[in-house]
């Protein structure tokens, strides 16, 4: 054991060789679940506008915002998890993701509620059972003040059901 420099706390060797790391999830409020999305993945949050509907799409494609002269597709995240519809409320936001496969897309969610930093010791990577609903969009559940939060798989989330 070593004292680090920085804290003044007790360093073990696995914790030099091995260092945890800390990521910021923006958490979100879906109906009375908490769920987080990864900082890092996140281009603008902005209050609900009106979405232009466009014909012969999912039902969880709720249409187009545009956004500073860009066209962004917004999906309805509680459909496309077969939850309840949306309830649009004075806290519902769009929450523009920066997607690896699908560009930019704007999720619908209830609330925007937080910022918290959780280590890779707070988080537990779950099992891919199941290819139906809510859990391959979920790989993981992260753990902050004696709470859940379930994380989203952003690579699982597709324009296409």
């Amino acid at each position: 054991m070593e004292l680090s420099t920085n804290t003044n706390k007790l360093v073990s060797e696995d914790e030099r060789q091995h260092p945890t790391e800390t990521i910021q999830y923006i958490v979100i409020r879906l109906g009375d679940e908490q769920y987080g999305i990864d900082i890092r993945n996140i281009e603008t949050i902005t209050r609900m506008q009106h979405i232009t509907r466009v014909p012969k799409m999912p039902p969880y494609l709720k249409g187009v915002i545009n956004l500073r002269g860009v066209v962004i597709p917004v999906m309805s995240i509680r459909l496309r998890m077969n939850l309840a519809a949306d309830e649009i409320t004075k806290t519902t936001r769009i929450i523009v993701l920066k997607l690896a496969e699908e560009g930019n897309v704007g999720f619908l969610v209830d609330e925007v509620k937080e910022v918290v930093s959780l280590n890779s010791d707070d988080i537990e990577k779950i099992a891919d059972n199941n290819k139906e609903g809510r859990t391959n969009l979920i790989n993981a559940v992260g753990k902050h003040n004696g709470e859940l939060i379930s994380l989203f798989d952003l690579n699982a989330i597709s324009l296409e059901g």
